[in-house]
Parts: structure tokens; C-alpha cells; sequence
């Protein structure tokens, strides 16, 4: 462990009260919910950093992966992890796979796609919730690095999910899966997650069995709530949000594509079942709520949470965040029953 994450991991020791003290002193409480302390003492801690739309991608992409680090967990022991590559839309993809150690047979599968607006992020990203699913959900994980923008712009990120997807799906037996294959992933990846869950019923190929959608983006023009009421609240500002999409997006009229807002498809009725994962203190959070409702109306079945004390990429601060550990935890239950179904 480096100097400066253990600091941090010292600092995250001290008492509810030390920490909000050093957090402005007061709760922070927004739309009726108040936000954890670790977590707001690690907000007020990194909202004094430079913000990402101050840097290039390529910078953004290093601070945002050096800051991740100090708050992730370790690998789960049980879990053997393997780099490898998969086909993506125009060449390989790199990836990672991870099976429990105490597999003995094909298990059921997830495709994951790491957050970061499809600009920054990668396999690292989610490397430890990764192997927390793997081993809670008893399944096997394909964690893919899809390509990002603003070098590969929409829709590559789209074309590179569904080829991993397919991918898969393909090559189920080599990668130790049964014949259920999810899709999932956190924020871009949850919206990544969505469109793969939509189009390949579209295309009538072979679809995901079920969907994890964890503080997904669904709507890239969504206004009002907690787009408006949660803007500031770090990591992901409605700034910060607002520059994710202009770097992802070639023009703002590809917003109303259903391949961009999948909130917008009017024919839900056989997509996969699904868990919406939502956090209280986000600006994402009444779109992904809005677009389990959708699915609820259609006659989806449908697994909701909202973690009403956590912020956005909670699942990168297993390490730091007991609260976002435990609710990890859960997400990886929930998909272990949804996966068995």
C-alpha cells in the first residue's frame, strides 16, 4: 500500500463526527436523503481536485484512474483472474475474465462494461467488484474494455458491447459459461448494458438472460430532478456529466437515438429481466429509477434499489466506503438469484 493511500485509509478511521467536521460540519441532504459521511468527507476531499473537464481524456483518464486506486479493495482470494481478448466491433478488445476458484462445471455468465461516460475508465475500473460478483454471484465475469471517446466516438463504444456480447455468447463453452448470459455494468457501462439488452432483440440474436443496470445513464437529455438537485454533488457534477456526453456524441441531435437514450424505446415487453441500481445522491438517479418504471409497465420483472446514502461509482470505493461495500455485496446477491431464475 503506497504513502498516500494509506493516509487516506488512516483518515477514513476517524470518527462520523471527525469526519463530517472536516467535511463542512454539516450533513449534507438532499430530496429528503443525507449522504454518508466517508463519502461526503471523500467528496469535499475531491472536489479540490482539478475537475475532468479542465483536462484532456488522456489526463483525465490518468487522474481518474490514480484516484480510483486509492479507494479500491483487494481482489477476492477465490476468484482466478486471466487478461485475455475478445472480438470487438473492429479488432480485439482487451479483457479480463474471472471464475471462482471452485468451479467445476460451466457456471452462468455476466458481460461487464466499466463506467466513465465511454470516455475514461478501464478494465481496473471495476476490477474489484469484478471479483466480488464473481464469488458472491457464483458466476463467471467478462470484464471488457470497450473502445472510448472522443477517439472512437458513437457509436463505437455500442458497436464494441455487442460484439463482446456476442462474443460471449459464442464462445460460452471456452469461457466456462452455461447457457445464461447477463449483461451488465455501472453508469456508461449500465447504459451500454441497456442498448445491448434492446438491440440484439431488435436484430433477433441471441439475448441477454438478464441485465444489471447500476446507476445507469438512459436518457443523454434527460432535465429536472436530480439533474438539477444533485449538480454538484461530486464525483459526477452535472458539469462533469454535460462533458461526458459532448465528448461521447458527434452532434447533439444523435441525444434522441434509441441507441443513445434508451429510455426513449417505446416496445419493451421482451427485453430481459432486470436489476436497476440507483444512488441517492446522483445526478443519474431519477433517470435509471425512470427507466425501471418503464420496464415495470412493460411487464418486465424488475429488481430495484435505490442506495439512498450513496453517490455515484460507489462501486469503486469497496475499499473505502463500508457502505458501499455492503451495497456491492447485495447488487452481487441480487444478480445471483436473477442469474438462477
Amino acid at each position: 500500500m503506497n504513502v498516500q493511500k494509506l493516509i487516506v485509509r488512516t483518515l477514513l478511521k476517524l470518527p462520523d463526527a471527525v469526519l463530517l467536521a472536516m467535511s463542512g460540519g454539516q450533513p449534507l441532504k438532499i430530496d429528503g436523503r443525507t449522504l454518508d459521511v466517508t463519502t461526503q468527507f471523500l467528496a469535499a476531499q475531491g472536489a479540490k481536485a482539478p475537475s475532468l473537464t479542465t483536462l484532456d481524456p488522456v489526463a483525465g483518464r490518468a487522474a481518474t484512474s490514480a484516484g480510483l486506486k486509492l479507494l479500491d479493495g483487494a481482489r477476492d482470494p477465490d476468484v482466478d483472474v486471466r487478461d485475455m481478448k475478445v472480438d470487438g466491433a473492429v479488432g480485439p478488445l482487451d479483457a479480463r475474465l474471472y471464475t471462482p476458484k471452485n468451479a467445476t462445471g460451466p457456471l452462468p455468465g455476466i458481460v461487464y462494461f466499466h463506467f466513465g461516460g465511454c470516455v475514461i475508465g478501464d478494465l481496473d475500473t471495476c476490477d474489484t467488484f469484478c471479483t466480488m460478483m464473481s464469488e458472491i454471484a457464483d458466476c463467471v465475469v467478462l470484464s471488457v474494455a470497450y473502445r472510448l471517446a472522443p477517439e472512437h466516438k458513437f457509436p463505437a463504444a455500442i458497436d464494441d458491447a455487442l460484439a463482446a456480447f456476442r462474443f460471449a455468447c459464442e464462445n460460452s463453452a471456452a469461457l466456462g459459461m452455461n447457457h445464461r448470459i447477463a449483461v451488465g455494468g455501472d453508469s456508461a457501462g449500465g447504459y451500454l448494458s441497456a442498448v445491448v439488452a434492446q438491440e440484439t432483440l431488435r436484430r433477433d440474436e441471441e439475448t441477454p438472460s438478464v441485465q444489471l443496470l447500476i446507476y445507469p445513464v438512459t436518457d443523454m437529455d434527460w432535465q429536472g430532478g436530480s439533474w438539477d438537485t444533485c449538480a454538484d454533488v461530486y464525483p459526477l457534477t452535472q458539469e462533469v456529466m454535460q462533458w461526458f456526453i459532448d465528448t461521447y456524441l458527434n452532434n447533439d441531435d444523435e441525444k434522441n437515438d434509441l441507441l443513445v437514450s434508451p429510455l426513449r424505446a417505446g416496445d419493451l415487453e421482451e427485453v430481459a429481466s432486470a436489476i436497476v441500481i440507483t444512488s441517492g445522491f446522483d445526478v443519474l438517479r431519477d433517470q435509471g429509477m425512470a427507466y425501471a418504471e418503464k420496464l415495470k409497465e412493460a411487464g418486465v420483472k424488475v429488481t430495484d434499489r435505490c442506495y439512498d446514502r450513496l453517490a455515484h461509482g460507489f462501486t469503486a470505493m469497496i475499499g473505502a466506503v463500508p457502505a458501499a461495500k455492503r451495497a456491492c455485496e447485495e447488487i452481487a446477491r441480487d444478480l445471483h438469484s436473477a442469474l438462477r431464475g
